[in-house]
Order: C-alpha cells, then sequence, then structure tokens
C-alpha cells in the first residue's frame, strides 16, 4: 500500500468459520472509503487501508452480526453461556421440530400436513442465517458451503424429502458450531498470553507509592515490584534482588536471579526479595506485547499448504456443483431414469461436496501449533516457518553465544617455580582492569571470585594484537599471548611451556601468560564454556531425524574442533568470516535440500537471512532478534529448539493428514452417491464427521510438550 493511504487495524468478534470471514473481507474491499484489506481469521482481526468507519465495517459484516472494535481498545468481553447464544437456541427449536416432525410422520405418514408442516419450520428456523448467505452469494454467483447447503436444503423441500433437509439444517448447525468451537479453543492460547502481565503497578512518584494503570506509567518510572507479585511493565533493576520466574516468556522452567541493573519483562513473576524497577517500555513496547503482536501475524501468515487448500476450494466448490447438476439432469434426461430420484442424488453430491473439513483443516492446526509454541518460550513468525522447521535436513550453529554462553572463564590456572596462584591472579587482574578485551574481563572475574587481594597498577599500556603490561608494587609485568613472550624472553619460551601452551590450546581453550621480561610466572587458560544444554539438545535433534548438525565459527581450527567434540556436533567449519558463513549456509543448502542457521540474531544475519529458516537465540529483549529471525527461542539457549522441530513435524504431519482424510472421504462418499447408498442425511453426517476428525486431530498439538 502507498505510504499516503491510512492503515487501522481493528478486531473483529462473531467470526464463526473461514468462508464467513472471506466474505467479509470482500464486502469491506468494496467500500468506496476502502482501497485494501486483509482478514486475519485466525486471530480475529481485519487490516483496512483507507478512512471507513466503525460503522460501515460492521454493516459490511451485518450478514454475521460480526462487532468491530479499534485494535488497542480495552474489551472486557463477557462469555456467553453456550446454551444462551442465539444460534444454539435456534438449533435446539429446529430440533425439537425435527423429532416433532418425525413422530407424527410415524402415525400419520411423512407426507402429512402436520408433519411437513414441522419439517418445514424446523428449516427455516435452523436454517434461517444459512438461506440469508447462501441465497445472497447465489444471487452474485458466489459458491462456497453456504450456497451449496442452501441449494441442496431447498432442492430437498422442492422434491418432498422434508424430513431429509431438515436433518441436514441441524447436522450443519452442529457442524457449524464445532468449528466455531475449534478456532476459540485455538485462538485462547493467544488470549491467555494477553492476561499474563498486570493490567495495574505500584509506581514512586513525588516520594509517595501509587497504583495506577499500565497505560498511564511513562518511561524512567520507578516501579515497586513486592515479593510474589508479578512484574507489569519491561524495565532495569535499580534497587534489590531477587529470583524472578521468566516461564511465560522464555519457557524457563528455572527462576533466573536478578540484580541491580539486569534486565526484567513484563508477565513475570518476582518470587523472593523486593526489587525497584525503571522503566524502559510502554505498554505498547513491551516484550510480551511484541511476543503477541508478532504471534498474531504468524496466524495471518499463509502456510504452503493452506495456500494449496485456499486455491483448490475456489476449483472444487464451483466443480462439485457442476458434477450435481449432472447427475441430477444427466441419467433422466438422456437414460429415462426417475427425475426424483437422481436429483436427490445430486442434492446428496452438493451436501457431501461441502468443503467444511478440507477448509478447517489446515488453519486450526496451524494456529495450535504457533499458540502452544509462545507459550513454551518459542515464537514462529508464519505458517510457512512453522512448516519448513517441520521439513528441515541440516541445523547449522553459529558457535560463541549459541552452542557456547558467549562470556570467558577462566579454566586453568598453572604457575610456573614458586609463583603462588593468588599473586598471580592479583597481579594479573590489576593489570587487566585497564583492558576491554573479552578476555581481561575473565582473569578480573576470577580474581573477584576467589577473593585475591585488590591492587593497583601504574603506567598501564596496551600492546595490540599481543597483549598489554604495567607496573605493579613497583615491577613491571606483562600479560598476553604466547606469541608475545616468545619476542619478550631472550631465549623465548621454553619446551615444558611450550607443552603446556599446546595441550591447553588442543582442549579448545585460549592460553594467557604472566611473566617480566626474564620468565614466565604463570599460564592463565580461558574458554568460552558450553551450555549445560547445548549436548542434550543436539543428542534430541540426532534422535527426530536431523541428519546432520554444522558448527560455523571465526574460531581457530583447535577450539572448534575441541567443542564440536564435546557437544557432539558432526562436522565443523572454522576460522570462518561473515560472509564465509553465508557461502557455508547457500552450500549446505545445495547439497542437503532445507538448512536451519541458529545464532544470536545480531551477529550472522546474512547467514540467518539465506538459510530456509533462521533462529535466534535470546529473544526476549532482544528486538533485533524478534524481527530478523523466523523462529526466535525466547530464552538464551538451545533447550526449546528439539521441541520446535518436534512441534514442527507433528504440526506437518497433521496438516498432510488432514488434508488427505478429508479429501478420501469425499471421494469415497461421492463413489457412494451414484448407486444411490448414501442418503443426504448420511452425506452431511459424513461431512460433519470429517470436520469434527481433523479438529480435533489439530488440537492434539496443544499437547506437544518438550
Amino acid at each position: 500500500m502507498a505510504e499516503n493511504v491510512k492503515k487501522n487495524v481493528y478486531r473483529v468478534q462473531g467470526f464463526t468459520c473461514t468462508g464467513c470471514a472471506g466474505t467479509y473481507e470482500n464486502n469491506v474491499k468494496a467500500l468506496p472509503s476502502v482501497k485494501d484489506a486483509q482478514v486475519n481469521f485466525g486471530a480475529a482481526k481485519i487490516t483496512v487501508y483507507g478512512d471507513a468507519t466503525i460503522e460501515e465495517l460492521e454493516k459490511a459484516g451485518a450478514f454475521e452480526g460480526l462487532k468491530v472494535y479499534p485494535e488497542k481498545q480495552k474489551l472486557e468481553v463477557a462469555k456467553e453461556p453456550f446454551w444462551k447464544r442465539k444460534a444454539t437456541i435456534r438449533t435446539a427449536i429446529s430440533a425439537i421440530l425435527l423429532l416433532v416432525g418425525w413422530l407424527i410422520g410415524e402415525q400419520l405418514g411423512e407426507e402429512s400436513l402436520l408433519s411437513v408442516l414441522a419439517y418445514g419450520l424446523s428449516i427455516i428456523i435452523g436454517g434461517y442465517t444459512l438461506f440469508l448467505k447462501g441465497l445472497r452469494n447465489l444471487t452474485k454467483l458466489q459458491f462456497d458451503m453456504n450456497t451449496l447447503m442452501t441449494v441442496a436444503i431447498l432442492g430437498a423441500a422442492a422434491i418432498g424429502e422434508w424430513g431429509e433437509g431438515a436433518t441436514v439444517v441441524f447436522l450443519f448447525a452442529i457442524s457449524e458450531a464445532l468449528e466455531s468451537y475449534s478456532m476459540d479453543k485455538a485462538r485462547q492460547s493467544i488470549r491467555s498470553l494477553m492476561d499474563i502481565a498486570p493490567k495495574e503497578a505500584i509506581v514512586r512518584r513525588n516520594n509517595q507509592e501509587i497504583q495506577i494503570p499500565v497505560d498511564d506509567i511513562r518511561i524512567g518510572d520507578i516501579m515497586i515490584v513486592k515479593p510474589g507479585q508479578k512484574i507489569a511493565m519491561d524495565g532495569k533493576v535499580t534497587k534489590g534482588k531477587s529470583t524472578v520466574n521468566q516461564a511465560a516468556i522464555t519457557g524457563e522452567s528455572i527462576p533466573v536471579t536478578k540484580t541491580v541493573d539486569d534486565e526484567v519483562f513484563a508477565g513475570t513473576l518476582n518470587e523472593e526479595g523486593l526489587l525497584e524497577v525503571e522503566i524502559t517500555k510502554t505498554v505498547e513496547d513491551t516484550t510480551i506485547a511484541k511476543i503477541i503482536h508478532l504471534v498474531e501475524e504468524a496466524q495471518a501468515e499463509r502456510a504452503p499448504s493452506q495456500a494449496f487448500v485456499d486455491k483448490f476450494a475456489k476449483v472444487y466448490t464451483p466443480a462439485i456443483m457442476l458434477i450435481a447438476l449432472g447427475i441430477a439432469v444427466l441419467p433422466p434426461l438422456f437414460g429415462g431414469l426417475d427425475w426424483s430420484e437422481w436429483i436427490y442424488r445430486g442434492l446428496a453430491v452438493l451436501v457431501v461436496g461441502c468443503p467444511c473439513a478440507l477448509v478447517v483443516s489446515t488453519p486450526v492446526a496451524i494456529v495450535t501449533a504457533i499458540g502452544n509454541a509462545a507459550k513454551n518460550g518459542v515464537l514462529i513468525k508464519g505458517g510457512i516457518h512453522l512448516e519448513e522447521a517441520g521439513s528441515l535436513s541440516v541445523v547449522a550453529f553459529d558457535k560463541t553465544g549459541t552452542l557456547t554462553k558467549g562470556v570467558p572463564e577462566v579454566t586453568d590456572i598453572k604457575t610456573v617455580g614458586n609463583t603462588k596462584e593468588i599473586d598471580s591472579l592479583s597481579i594479573a587482574a590489576a593489570i587487566e582492569k585497564w583492558s576491554q578485551h573479552p578476555l581481561a574481563s575473565a582473569i578480573v572475574r576470577k580474581a573477584d571470585n576467589t577473593g585475591a587481594e585488590v591492587l593497583e597498577a601504574e603506567n598501564f599500556d596496551s600492546i595490540t594484537g599481543k597483549g598489554a603490561k604495567a607496573e605493579v608494587n613497583g615491577d613491571l609485568y606483562y600479560i598476553g599471548s604466547p606469541r608475545l613472550f616468545e619476542e619478550l624472553l631472550s631465549d623465548g619460551l621454553d619446551d615444558s611451556t611450550r607443552s603446556d601452551i599446546t595441550t591447553l590450546q588442543e582442549q579448545g581453550k585460549t592460553v594467557m601468560l604472566l611473566g617480566t621480561e626474564k620468565e614466565v610466572l604463570t599460564l592463565f587458560a580461558v574458554a568460552d564454556e558450553i551450555r549445560e544444554t547445548s549436548k542434550q539438545a543436539l543428542e534430541k535433534l540426532h534422535r527426530l531425524g536431523i541428519r546432520k548438525t554444522v558448527m560455523l565459527t571465526g574460531d581457530n581450527q583447535g577450539t572448534a574442533r575441541a567443542i564440536a567434540q564435546r557437544v557432539g556436533i558432526d562436522e565443523y567449519r572454522a576460522e570462518l568470516l561473515p560472509q564465509d558463513k553465508l557461502e557455508a549456509i547457500k552450500k549446505l543448502k545445495q547439497e542437503q535440500g532445507k538448512v536451519a542457521m541458529v545464532g544470536d540474531g545480531i551477529n550472522d544475519a546474512p547467514a540467518l537471512a539465506t538459510a530456509t529458516v533462521g533462529i535466534a537465540m535470546g529473544g526476549a529483549g532482544t528486538d533485533t532478534a524478534l524481527e530478523t529471525a523466523d523462529i526466535a527461542l525466547m530464552a538464551d539457549d538451545l533447550s526449546k529448539l528439539p521441541f520446535t522441530v518436534k512441534l514442527s513435524r507433528n504440526a506437518l504431519s497433521i496438516i498432510k493428514q488432514n488434508i488427505t482424510f478429508s479429501l478420501v472421504i469425499k471421494a469415497i462418499a461421492l463413489l457412494l452417491i451414484v448407486p444411490g447408498w448414501l442418503t443426504l442425511w448420511m452425506a452431511i453426517f459424513a461431512d460433519m464427521g470429517a470436520t469434527l476428525l481433523v479438529t480435533l486431530n489439530g488440537l492434539r498439538l496443544l499437547r506437544v510438550k518438550e
């Protein structure tokens, strides 16, 4: 859409089926003030490009009694009991009249006036809204399930099959109720996300603590979160320490310790201590708000199988009309057979040809799977990515921050001669606290944790690419790479030290030396620790049938080899620049088929974009990860990756099952109609049964766990 066209998003109440949503979209597009419109049936929303008023939008949906509200309007929906709904009451009256008509027919005969009257009232009351939609579509030559059912029911009445027509109306009403229930059940997973974050929070203003709605909270406000309370807004801890249960956002079952400067998210639970949090995002921009928005948008994005079903249904429905017409007209016309009998069979074709099960087969599975994933800390940004993740053959991983924690730690300290370990740590930390290098911070952290004496360094000087030097307690010390000391010492490193360095490097560790111009005092080995979940996640992926796992890293061969062996990676490629990773992904796609790239969403963007599915780590609090990836693992670990692949595979399998089952049932039913073995009510029962089965099959995805 052109930038100057106004865009508005509205929530819609009252959608009962995908066909109705399509009709509503076309009605809105036909409004003079609307340039374009897109209905998101899964999220029950419509995006309108133009200046249409809410009254105009509701008028366009009057055929379904739709109610329209601005997207951001807070709406408390009163849950109407199922038995109080108008459609339920009409269906119940229709069922009673159907039973009355049958009982009268048993006593006085089916063609008696009272029996026909009861059946007729049953048809009119139960099929009132159906006929309104069907007749309007018929006048516009729009052929959908409402058109098919309207023609079939009126045709049955016209040839005197009043009882059959009334039965079809009743069973179709039940079928519609089932479809509506299934979509409500699937949407419930999104509604549950909306209710996670509190609507009010305690904020300190003018030295007073007041409870106000989250809409009134401003960036920079200080929010007070007591033990046992949910956190209402995203922010940064300014005072206090506590453990926070982040399961609602990241899916992590173990609470995370939060202290000053740590980030917290709306919807998470403060478990132990009192926290003071500086608000960093408005209510519309919180992580949970973004997740809800992206999940709703994901439901609107058509998966390949859904696009196939939609295209197929457009051809399928008119084809069923033609087949029904042929069966009803050709045998009597050219074979001299009974008109009434063959018109009846033609009507049965219309009923059995109703594409309810086929149309609902894909969206219910996709909406359910995406909702389940979101509740488990995985954001899947569309049906297409859900399906692609289900057919992956290779998964490629970035190393730093993905397979490893991305925070280097001191793993080994080896002193030379009479040097004490604690003294070496004190001297090394005094020098390294002036450095910005990640390895330097590992030394400083180790000294802090060990309780080493805090010393002061003077005349600090960085030696580019090799290390640093400074005076500590009046003596000049150097710390840096082995290459620095090979150049510094007159005789270079001795064989024993070289052997120790080689051994540590082969274990995937980076070695730093501390010493003077004359001797080496200590060897420090630093490594980026492997995540606890990495090895287990890779084992699960292999069990799920992923053919190959590959690590792509810019690190050296030794480190790459050691990490690959420890986590169980099939193949590794080391010393890669970002463009090399991009080429590696392209080559893997050519050789292996569908490839996922797992990274942190900030680095490796070209590789993530090129992969069949780009999967970002640590989506919570990282806008880049949420925006660039096809799938975001909200927690900063790999434990959710096997769950994502498993869910996607189950979804793909269920979608295929549903489509195949729907088409096979139709084909069998059509074959049974020709010899006259399938009645009208049996035809609608078969369609209703197929709809119910594909719906329940789709809802099985709610039960997929890690």
